[in-house]
């Protein structure tokens, strides 16, 4: 073979190489979807193992649908931004921050026994207190936030949504509370609290007997405090008029919520728009959604989402309302960003 007649040759071979790494480049994906999702070495039943709910898409959509194995929301977020994966459940904090870090969208969210895609946070005071008094006179002068100023609060934990973010979000952006240190500095959200309520502010920490919502109310019952942060299903779920009740809790009629401060949301699916098209995202919404309505499908949403139903959502309405609330809190985009991002 002349020196030609190899360089054609070789020339032909580099062609096809390069086209087929071309194909393979431009195939990435392909009708391949990945859903990040925590695994674990093994399960004792395939009924709890993600996988089943990879399968169940697959053949719902009509598209291969993989696990790509995370072990947190940060790692998710990773996997989205990068392309690893195109969807993930991910908990409000983290899709909040993905929306409006990275431009992820979300397609449908999981609810809470109630049927809803979000719990209201809520302040409960003892209806005897100035503020419970306020709530209830049908007086639009008094005001029963401004009371609450100077009183001991029950938060549920150190930057909790309900049991702090939210409120503090609240009081904050409607100019009850000023921030006092660092605008840009999470650990100022402590030297407001204590500077516009009480150093004497319960803010418990995991494993104490104040610690989450059950611990917040307890702070109230027990008069530690004056206002306990936690959901408006709270009180109800801790306390009931009838059925079991926690052995700190007062009578129910002790109990006074306040106005809601707003939304926290549910755990939405989060999505790479850049990877899904409308189509496949509406294949994807139905398959979801469709599991509501078979013992299978119910049984997935109890086994590996851990939620009684999923419904369809859109991302303003899901994630605005707690976005706006937790955009006043001093350093939150700093910390999230941070909390998010993989080490």
């Amino acid at each position: 073979m002349n020196w030609s007649s190899r360089s054609n040759a070789l020339f032909l071979c580099l062609t096809m190489v390069l086209a087929g790494l071309s194909g393979c480049l431009s195939n990435e994906g392909g009708d391949t979807l990945r859903i990040a999702f925590a695994v674990k070495d093994d399960y004792a039943s395939f009924d709890d193992n993600p996988q089943k709910l990879a399968d169940y898409l697959s053949e719902a959509t009509g598209k291969s649908v993989e696990l790509y194995a995370i072990t947190s929301d940060a790692l998710a977020l990773e996997a989205l931004r990068f392309g690893s994966a195109d969807m993930a459940f991910l908990d409000g904090g983290a899709a909040w921050m993905g929306w409006q870090q990275y431009g992820l969208e979300a397609m449908a969210a999981s609810t809470n026994a109630d049927g809803r895609s979000h719990y209201n946070a809520q302040a409960w005071v003892l209806t005897e207190s100035d503020a419970g008094q306020a709530a209830t006179d049908n007086d639009d002068t008094t005001d029963p936030f401004a009371l609450l100023e100077g009183s001991v609060t029950c938060h549920t934990g150190w930057l909790k949504s309900a049991g702090m973010l939210i409120p503090m979000g609240y009081f904050i952006g409607e100019g009850y509370a000023e921030v006092v240190g660092d605008e840009d500095d999470i650990e100022s959200l402590r030297s407001t609290i204590f500077n516009h309520f009480s150093e004497d502010a319960v803010i418990p920490e995991s494993g104490t007997p104040y610690y989450g919502y059950g611990g917040a109310l307890r702070c109230l019952s027990e008069g530690e405090g004056a206002v306990a942060f936690v959901k408006d299903t709270s009180v109800d779920t801790y306390c009931p008029e009838n059925g079991d009740r926690e052995a700190w809790c007062l009578d129910r009629d002790r109990y006074t919520p306040l106005p809601p401060f707003g939304q926290a949301p549910s755990h939405p699916l989060m999505y790479q728009p850049d990877s899904i098209d409308d189509e496949t995202k509406s294949s994807l919404v139905a398959a979801l959604v469709a599991l509501n309505a078979s013992e299978d499908g119910r049984q997935i949403l109890a086994n590996i989402l851990n939620a009684p139903s999923v419904i369809e959502v859109d991302t303003a309405s899901h994630l605005g309302d707690y976005g706006s609330l937790i955009e006043h809190v001093p350093g939150i985009t700093a910390y999230l960003d941070e909390k998010f991002s993989s080490e």
